[in-house]
């Protein structure tokens, strides 16, 4: 009885120590679909694998099995399984998912036989109805453009998506019937199938902020951060050069060699020969006026001599009507006055 035992609890070690992990929890939107990874031990390469709707594995019910061909499209089965021993890792896709499809789901390696438990790993999935974005926080340079995708689930699908600054409701932006808007900035598109798309084109700083991604009654938000643009090479060469850039392109000086030496020293000899004419004829007028002067009358110049010594007495200096002039000879220059 002893042996029985310990055998029964060897064959269930397996399942305890080298087991099967996947998710714990995870959330999707209706009508999008979904894929789970289950992870498997090396020595559970070549076994079948499955995946089964319920909390405990002896009530849960078979969807998807390895050993079935019918379960091995992913795009068109509502549930599929492929298993890569490889990457020793089988995946589940399940597509449009409803809210019904919640619950708890789990990944299974089939052991067989009557002593040996099954390796598993259970989750649990929730298909909610609402909205969310692929990214709540987008940027971009000034002048660019950007892309919000918006998700929303299946009950939304005829709904008027809006695009809406935050705490501005008169500033939302809606689709038509067609399922899409467009103006010089914003392009709104629905692709019906539980996505659409907001598009901000020639991005201002002014744009910057939180806005809403809204279906029926849904909102997530979205934040906008828009960046300056940095200056270009082109926008500086337009702006007019310092002086010292002036400066950097003016080609070097020439050296002075013979040639250039030649053709200057003619114009130089020319004006030393001016130069040299003019202060000789200013020294000849010199010269010419200072032997005038000395070649004056004598008796003139003695007579003016006598005006000057006649300035020292009294009376008026012009009142010669008393005044006499005596030669004493022909050949004496000596003048008196009285």
């Amino acid at each position: 009885m002893l042996q029985l035992l310990i055998l029964c609890l060897l064959t269930w070690i397996p399942a305890f120590l080298c087991g099967v992990t996947t998710l714990k929890e995870v959330a999707v939107l209706e009508g999008r679909p979904l894929t789970i990874p289950c992870h498997y031990e090396p020595q559970y390469a070549s076994y079948v694998k499955y995946w089964c709707h319920g909390s405990t594995k002896e009530f849960c019910t078979s969807v998807a099995r390895t050993d079935n061909p019918s379960s091995a499209n992913p795009a068109e089965d509502k549930v599929s399984i492929y298993d890569d021993p490889v990457q020793l890792v089988f995946t589940v896709t399940l597509n449009d998912l409803k809210e019904d499809d919640s619950g708890w789901y789990m990944c299974g390696v089939e052991i067989g036989g009557i002593w040996s438990a099954d390796v598993v790993a259970f989750t649990n999935i929730k298909v909610i109805h609402g909205l969310s974005a692929v990214n709540s926080r987008l940027s971009g340079e000034e002048g660019s453009s950007i892309t919000a995708e918006c998700l929303y689930s299946e009950r939304y699908r005829e709904s008027v998506k809006k695009w809406c600054r935050s705490g501005d409701w008169s500033s939302c932006l809606l689709t038509g019937p067609e399922g899409s808007y467009e103006d010089t900035s914003v392009a709104i598109s629905d692709d019906r199938t539980g996505a659409f798309t907001v598009t901000l084109k020639k991005l201002q700083l002014r744009d910057n902020g939180w806005y809403w991604c809204s279906a029926g009654q849904q909102q997530i938000p979205v934040n906008v951060l828009v960046t300056r643009r940095p200056t270009t090479t082109a926008e500086s060469v337009t702006s007019p050069p310092k002086p010292s850039q002036y400066a950097a392109h003016l080609p070097p000086p020439k050296p002075v060699d013979r040639e250039s030496w030649n053709s200057h020293g003619h114009i130089l000899v020319s004006l030393l020969v001016c130069s040299a004419l003019m202060v000789m004829v200013g020294l000849a007028i010199l010269v010419r006026k200072m032997w005038k002067l000395h070649k004056q009358d004598p008796v003139l110049r003695q007579v003016k001599e006598s005006k000057a010594r006649l300035s020292g007495f009294p009376g008026h200096v012009c009142d010669l009507q008393d005044t006499a002039v005596i030669f004493h000879n022909n050949d004496s220059q000596d003048v008196h006055v009285y």
